[in-house]
């Protein structure tokens, strides 16, 4: 076992490291984001889209409807400290750690959005949602249409759940069994969210009418295309191939100052007959931008080749740090 020494010297290494400060900067944005269309969009409309957060709503209009005076905030820090051990066990150490952090902030992220602007102030009575079977005094819409509401809604809280996926946390609830989903079944994190939030949002049938229900299923359904949108385009990398006489010169720009690690192969031209070395790597759009901006101010001769690559499993991130290491002995 480690010594508490050894512990202390873990933890203020990780608080003096520039990642673990962008990281909780990111975590702290991100669930701002999800507080903001929880408290704006889905409370007034009483829309239930399918999350921990819609849950929340339908268990704490429950409780209340029993005499039972349950607050959002403290509905949503309860189902979530029972998902967050979940986490811990299923998928690992640091995606618990940082979805404990990120679910203890929701409730208080809503409180401050209620703090800074109620909702009450500019949300306007709808007759759509009265028409749907809702109570006129509960049935209000921050943009005037609850298919706003639900657009407004689904893109904040994907961009949110992007952000957090990416930095191996999440926004917790919902997105903890969504990532359980993902890692053991191994369907895409769109997929995983879209099937565990339409369990979740069938609940909305104890409180809200027929027609609230499928505008939030499908709410959930979008919200789990646009995540999948999102991933996708965050996760993008190249796979470049250069066949050139300069092929080290490349090598050494890849390795040295990209950070990236790369593969050779022996190729021999269809036309010519002659051997010639291919280099191989994969890089983020903005290193191949650098590469062929490279390539050009040094007239480097080469035949490239670059196609889009929307996930990349194993040591990527590793492989950047040993080449970082590498680097810096020489």
């Amino acid at each position: 076992m480690k010594s508490f020494n050894d512990i202390m010297k873990g933890i203020g290494g990780a608080l003096t490291s520039k990642k673990f400060w962008v990281e909780l900067l990111i975590m702290t944005f991100g669930m701002f984001m999800t507080g903001v269309c929880v408290y704006y969009f889905l409370v007034p409309s009483k829309l239930i889209v399918g999350s921990i957060s819609g849950l929340s709503i339908v268990l704490t209009n429950i409780f209340n409807g029993m005499g039972i005076n349950i607050g959002l905030p403290m509905m949503i820090t309860i189902i979530n400290a029972i998902l967050l051990i979940l986490a811990y066990i299923l998928i690992g150490k640091e995606f618990g750690l940082k979805t404990v952090y990120c679910a203890l902030i929701l409730g208080p992220m809503t409180k401050f959005c209620e703090w800074l602007y109620p909702w009450q102030n500019f949300a306007t009575p709808n007759e759509y949602l009265v028409n749907m079977g809702v109570a006129p005094d509960q049935a209000f819409s921050v943009m005037g249409n609850p298919w706003f509401d639900l657009l407004c809604c689904v893109i904040i809280l994907s961009a949110a759940q992007t952000l957090m996926f990416s930095i191996n946390a999440s926004t917790g609830g919902l997105d903890i069994l969504a990532k359980i989903v993902n890692k053991y079944l191994h369907f895409d994190i769109g997929k995983s969210v879209s099937v565990a939030g339409a369990i979740i949002c069938l609940t909305a049938f104890a409180i809200n009418p027929f027609q609230m229900v499928v505008i939030g299923l499908i709410a959930t359904w979008i919200n789990g295309l646009v995540v999948n949108m999102f991933t996708a385009n965050l996760n993008q990398r190249k796979r470049v191939c250069i066949v050139s006489k300069d092929y080290d010169r490349i090598r050494r720009y890849i390795i040295d100052d990209l950070h990236r690690g790369c593969t050779l192969y022996e190729v021999i031209g269809g036309y010519t007959n002659e051997k010639s070395i291919e280099l191989e790597s994969l890089l983020t759009n903005d290193e191949f931008s650098k590469l062929m901006e490279y390539l050009g101010k040094n007239e480097i001769n080469a035949f490239t080749t670059a196609g889009n690559v929307s996930e990349v499993y194993g040591l990527w991130a590793k492989d950047r740090h040993r080449a970082r290491k590498h680097a810096e002995k020489r």
